[in-house]
């Protein structure tokens, strides 16, 4: 038995947003750098994307599905969208299986044209489900917090959604905008396992990977994946990686122009319309998570532990004072921690501080204060990002904190939080 970092959702090339480096030996070689050990193989149902993956994956003993070079190995996966506006995370075992899917779904989308690497299928959630199973496939909720294409944008409910198919679904994926603590505030949330995946759009190592689930399997397989979902044999979740919910872009109820920061009230009393610039106001995944929730955060025995992280260029970012996560001066910065003390996240997690140090102090110093908590969250909302702000005392982190603050109750004048409030 061995345990595997999984990053389990991505887009290609061919969907629409996604950057033309987003090609598998590209992704290969990018999440091998990060400290990924398993990929999902993204737009499995796209016919140019299909080509590209049975020419760049090979199957390397039964069920098993690397890159050319064996650098990471993948698990054939998609993202389609149901007639409800609800997007759904779909694995399945082979590209034959995937083929066979395709087939059954043939005059209810379309799958081969660009932008349809998320294909719209004309099908309700429950005959989603119902295909995917027949195939061999396993179905969840894809981000299941967020205020547009969500369970919970559109439904109370995971069982509801699905129907007659919803006691089979065994897992969501919590998406950039919970963590476990939030997921688990809905009672229906504590019988599900939880998937933490990047829904990247770009191959580089401050989006891949940015959220992860470590696994434990036999092989890194569907097979296997799917007897962790359903804890059978020993395979098992061991821990879910994510961004602090914070950060995501829907954290709080908030304008969806000037990024105003609102209560659940008071955007009920402005009818959603913004008073500053009239724009519209987007209900937060804070919000609509307390909405559904029975007042207490209660873990099942089956939960593993959540552990909130940031991306390392995010954090040499950070520490230089750099304005752009591209800069030579961060990306440079970003290889020579990779040269010297290996993947990523090796880095964020336990390389020891003077191994970090020896590259660069600022840096280590900031890697350690994050492990230790000294961090702020500005909060998101409205489809803005959230930061972190990182500290690299006690004392200053204490300091900072009421500085934070004193700040937003000055920005607070339509009514946005403090810091108390998060």
């Amino acid at each position: 038995m061995a345990e595997f970092n999984c990053d389990l959702h991505f887009h290609g090339p061919y969907s629409a947003g996604v950057s033309k480096n987003m090609l598998i030996p590209i992704i290969a070689e990018q999440s091998r750098l990060k400290g990924l050990d398993v990929c999902g193989t993204a737009d499995l149902l796209q016919g140019t994307w299909f080509k590209h993956l049975k020419e760049n994956i090979v199957e390397t003993e039964n069920g098993v599905f690397a890159d050319r070079k064996e650098q990471v190995n993948f698990i054939p996966q998609v993202e389609v969208q149901c007639n409800r506006r609800v997007h759904h995370l779909v694995f399945l075992p082979d590209f034959a299986s995937a083929e066979n899917l395709k087939k059954s779904l043939e005059g209810k989308a379309v799958f081969d044209s660009w932008g349809c690497g998320r294909p719209v299928i004309r099908l309700s959630p429950e005959e989603i489900a119902g295909k995917v199973m027949d195939a061999g496939g396993i179905i969840g909720p894809a981000h299941a917090f967020t205020p547009y294409f969500s369970v919970y944008a559109h439904f109370d409910s995971v069982r509801e959604m699905y129907g007659a198919m919803g006691e089979k679904v065994s897992f969501i994926e919590l998406g950039l905008s919970a963590d476990t603590d939030f997921a688990d505030m809905i009672p229906e949330n504590r019988k599900l396992q939880f998937l933490t995946c990047s829904d990247s759009h770009s191959p580089w190592p401050y989006r891949i990977g940015r959220e992860f689930t470590r696994i434990e399997m036999a092989k890194p397989n569907f097979r296997e994946l799917r007897k962790a979902i359903e804890e059978k044999d020993g395979k098992r979740i061991k821990l879910n990686v994510g961004l602090d919910p914070r950060e995501g872009k829907y954290h709080l109820t908030a304008c969806n122009s000037c990024y105003a920061k609102f209560s659940i009230g008071e955007a009920k009393n402005l009818n959603w319309r913004c008073p500053k610039c009239r724009g519209s106001i987007k209900r937060g995944v804070k919000d609509r998570i307390e909405m559904l929730s029975d007042g207490r955060v209660e873990h099942p025995e089956f939960r593993p532990e959540y552990m909130h992280s940031v991306p390392l260029a995010e954090i040499i970012q950070i520490a230089k004072k750099v304005k752009n996560i591209n800069a030579v001066r961060v990306q440079g910065l970003w290889r020579e921690f990779i040269d010297r003390c290996g993947n990523e996240i090796r880095i964020l997690v336990e390389a020891p501080e003077e191994e970090l140090a020896a590259v660069n102090k600022e840096v280590a110093g900031k890697v350690i204060a994050f492990r230790k908590g000294w961090v702020h969250y500005i909060p998101g909302g409205g489809g803005n990002y959230g930061r972190p702000v990182i500290c690299d005392s006690r004392e200053e982190f204490e300091k900072r904190g009421k500085e934070i603050a004193e700040e937003m109750k000055q920005d607070s004048s339509a009514g946005q939080k403090t810091l108390k409030e998060f």
